[in-house]
């Protein structure tokens, strides 16, 4: 074969891969709009935003072919029926917290927090490594969702309260906004637990409808302004020392997408994941200093207390675990998981970042 036959046969063969790719990497790189709704609304700027932010890194990876509408909470559906409108297929997505469906069944509070559960740089590490994405995933196949962590605030503050809290006995009696299983532990001690999407908390603590509320952290807190009507401001919050918060996909529609897509969103929701812990890192303390100086009376929940609630949240446990196997699965995870993360972590972080800590509060160099 002469060298121009040859280049001659070779440019037939290299036209028909090309017309044989075309179709192929169409059906690989389809044009797809979707769309996602919030539980949160756009005042909560790190919150609502980190929708955006994943929107935004899908967009980008697939040269706008893949195009994710964000809406907050309440522009198509109410908050807390972010997940419900996923698996009815009305959205492709939702961006919410895994606990605020705990009436369906409680092995969904799981998903974000528990009280005395992991915090946030554990719960990063059950998700990823420690098999807590698939056994979250085996049990939400059932409810034909799917989810991607998409966001964790860290340890979050206890809430605000309208009277101080000394002793257990101050809390008997409060009628208190706070979602979750933390909810039914606070009832074992005396607290009437309250389910309000977080636009309506503050006209709730104005009117006297609740006594106190928690939420989450103070960057937020100031926003919303519960210094104003609540101004006693306490911590941790116990029930939520490192809650995730989850993109969540009908199932069938998630698994339905080209394998390069899947990927695109697990990677658009890891960097999400990150984002949000790095922005409250990054904001608290400021917020924090500024309501102090606007009025609100910093308070740390009494050892009693703590003791208390943490004995009133195994005895929860230990009933849930008895008559529902999701839920024991996934918690005996991460509970076997937090024992070793918390061996690790005492020798290293602990003990260096409490060092740290005094030598802030001595006001040494």
């Amino acid at each position: 074969m002469n060298r121009r036959s040859f280049f001659r046969q070779a440019g037939v063969a290299g036209v028909g891969a090309a017309a044989l790719a075309a179709p192929a990497i169409a059906q690989e790189n389809p044009a797809l709009t979707w769309r996602l709704t919030s539980s949160f609304p756009k005042s909560l700027n790190i919150l609502f935003d980190t929708a955006t932010e994943i929107a935004r890194s899908v967009s980008e990876a697939t040269d706008g072919k893949f195009q994710i509408q964000t809406y907050a909470a309440g522009e198509i559906v109410p908050p807390l029926q972010a997940a419900d409108a996923v698996a009815a297929g009305t959205v492709e997505m939702a961006h919410t917290c895994a606990y605020y469906y705990v009436g369906k069944d409680p092995t969904f509070a799981l998903g974000t927090a528990i009280p005395f559960g992991l915090n946030a740089r554990l719960g990063n590490s059950w998700f990823s490594v420690g098999g807590g994405n698939e056994l979250l995933n085996e049990f939400l196949a059932g409810h034909n969702l799917y989810a991607l962590p998409a966001g964790n605030t860290g340890a979050q503050m206890g809430g605000w309260f309208r009277k101080e809290i000394k002793t257990v006995d101050d809390l008997k009696g409060l009628k208190m906004r706070i979602a979750g299983l933390a909810g039914q532990v606070m009832s074992k001690v005396g607290v009437t637990p309250q389910q309000i999407a977080g636009g309506d908390v503050y006209a709730a603590l104005e009117k006297g409808t609740i006594d106190a509320t928690e939420f989450v952290g103070p960057y937020d807190d100031h926003k919303l302004g519960f210094y104003k009507v609540a101004k006693y401001y306490y911590y941790p919050a116990w029930w939520e020392g490192g809650p995730t918060v989850h993109a969540f996909f009908n199932n069938e529609k998630f698994q339905n997408l080209p394998k390069r897509y899947q990927r695109i969103l697990t990677d658009a929701c890891a960097r999400a994941n990150a984002l949000m812990l790095e922005r409250y890192d990054a904001l608290n303390a400021k917020a924090l200093r500024e309501l102090v100086a606007e009025g609100a009376v910093l308070r740390p929940f009494s050892q009693d207390i703590l003791d208390v609630c943490y004995k009133a949240a195994q005895e929860t446990y230990a009933e849930i675990s008895a008559g529902n196997a999701s839920f024991k699965k996934i918690y005996d995870s991460q509970q076997a998981f937090k024992k070793d993360g918390y061996l690790w972590l005492q020798i290293a972080d602990y003990s260096f970042d409490t060092f740290m800590m005094i030598q802030q509060r001595n006001g040494t160099p």
